[in-house]
């Protein structure tokens, strides 16, 4: 069963920010990384356990995938997976 991917307001923020903040300096790999990220999320669609646990986390259904330098934070729920926030791949949750 595919399962319908969202964007949080939070996440859709986080996008746009980590493109405006690379554009300064690449436009292009601006564009590469933005695609790339929004590439794997739909990858969830029929894969929503495709990403780890988040180690901060001891929920199962709370998950990361790992594109380039950044953690895209997810949640598996009934039928849809919400992406919640894009995050740096250095930065601890808590």
């Amino acid at each position: 069963m595919a399962h319908r991917v969202v964007w949080s307001p939070r996440a859709a923020d986080d996008l746009v920010s980590i493109a405006e903040y690379i554009e300064a300096d690449s436009p292009a790999y601006a564009e590469a990384v933005v695609r790339k990220i929004i590439r794997q999320a739909q990858i969830l669609r029929d894969f929503p356990r495709a990403g780890r646990r988040v180690a901060e986390f001891s929920d199962d259904n709370t998950r990361e995938l790992i594109v380039f330098i950044y953690r895209v934070i997810y949640r598996i729920e009934a039928d849809q997976v919400l992406v919640a926030a894009i995050v740096h791949g250095k930065r601890i949750l808590g």
